[in-house]
């Protein structure tokens, strides 16, 4: 088991921009990567993917490490991030769910009664329940041969809560809040159950190989501020204390952690001290909003709407250069407010590289 908790002997790291922002010091560029990178714009990733269940690619060390791989043999990403999906945490506590094309992601047996609880696991071994998502990173960390920088990434309690008790995509999530306000205990009681799977699935991921870790709440935005404070909020700020914590214990790399919490600028300000070095932005707000209200001491990372790639590549530039205008170039990380589409046009998405490449230097230069 040893060996699997640090393989050691990886290549070493060529472009650290990512991290080197991440922590906070200067780049010479601002870096730059995007939410689902490796996805269904991509040809290639249509054609790997066919005759697989979307699952069983997951469960694939070897397609996920050619997934991940895809964009960046494409795009000068600055990063990668691990192909997997923030389904496999619920799956762990021994659920199940089938991909409906169509549809998307629909669990066979939701949670309805709080007596549903009952039904997972209690106790989750992540190296035998998620083993192969580590198998994957630590592939993925060798096949990328010091390129650039891993992420590996989760999602966080209320999201994938919410999936457990809607069973699949939700406009409303009015199934899942009405647990936060009809069973309480009963909520917080799954929430501190995900979060603990959680710190553990994101500290294997650190010693397989992940050199950062992004947190999903990508449901942030169906809870308001009060929600948030008592459902959301306490479990975020536990997993970073308590990854830190445990990479501390085991004498693992200190990664640093991103926070994305989808349409939740409300609660900007809690996420500045909620133990994350950078906080991802959807397209909903302002930069300098955004700044005014983390402060200077977290890197920022975002926030183009992704609908911008639709457009033609010269205003994809203008549109970037504003960004970077806005944001500053230092202490921040480009990237989309949101993933990809499927629909995308790849050499969009190159001109989106290019462009925070050439007008962050350019604008470091003067």
């Amino acid at each position: 088991c040893s060996l699997l908790r640090s393989p050691k002997g990886f290549p070493k790291l060529k472009n650290d921009t990512f991290l080197r922002a991440a922590r906070g010091e200067q780049t010479e560029h601002t870096p730059v990567w995007c939410m689902r990178q490796a996805g269904r714009y991509l040809p290639e990733f249509r054609e790997t993917r066919a005759s697989q269940d979307f699952f069983a690619t997951c469960r694939s060390p070897k397609l996920c490490c050619e997934l991940t791989l895809q964009p960046l043999r494409r795009f000068p990403l600055d990063a990668a991030i691990i192909f997997s999906d923030i389904l496999v945490v619920p799956q762990a506590l021994g659920m199940e769910i089938v991909m409906v094309p169509g549809k998307g992601p629909t669990f066979t047996e939701p949670l309805k009664e709080v007596e549903d609880l009952l039904k997972l696991r209690q106790k989750v071994d992540v190296t035998a329940e998620l083993g192969y998502v580590f198998q994957a990173i630590t592939l993925t960390r060798h096949s990328l041969e010091g390129k650039v920088p891993l992420i590996g990434f989760s999602g966080a309690p209320w999201t994938l809560m919410s999936y457990m008790i809607e069973g699949g995509g939700s406009t409303t999530m009015a199934k899942a809040k009405s647990w936060l306000y009809r069973h309480p205990e009963a909520s917080h009681r799954l929430l501190r159950l995900l979060a603990d799977v959680i710190i553990d699935y994101l500290v294997g991921q650190v010693a397989a190989g992940a050199q950062a870790l992004q947190l999903f709440e990508s449901h942030a935005g169906h809870l308001g501020p009060e929600l948030f404070q008592d459902f959301a909020l306490p479990y975020i700020q536990d997993i970073a204390r308590a990854v830190k914590s445990k990479l501390k214990e085991e004498a693992l790399p200190l990664v640093p952690m991103i926070i994305f919490a989808k349409d939740a600028h409300y609660t900007l300000r809690d996420l500045a001290h909620a133990g994350y070095e950078v906080i991802g932005l959807d397209w909903t707000i302002r930069p300098q909003e955004a700044r005014a209200q983390i402060g200077k001491d977290v890197t920022l990372q975002g926030n183009l709407d992704p609908c911008a790639l639709y457009a033609p590549k010269e205003k994809i530039g203008e549109l970037v250069k504003k960004m970077l205008e806005s944001f500053g170039t230092q202490r921040y990380i480009a990237n989309l407010g949101h993933g990809l589409y499927p629909d995308m046009n790849p050499e969009h998405v190159g001109a989106f590289v290019e462009a925070v490449h050439a007008h962050s230097r350019h604008i470091n230069k003067h």
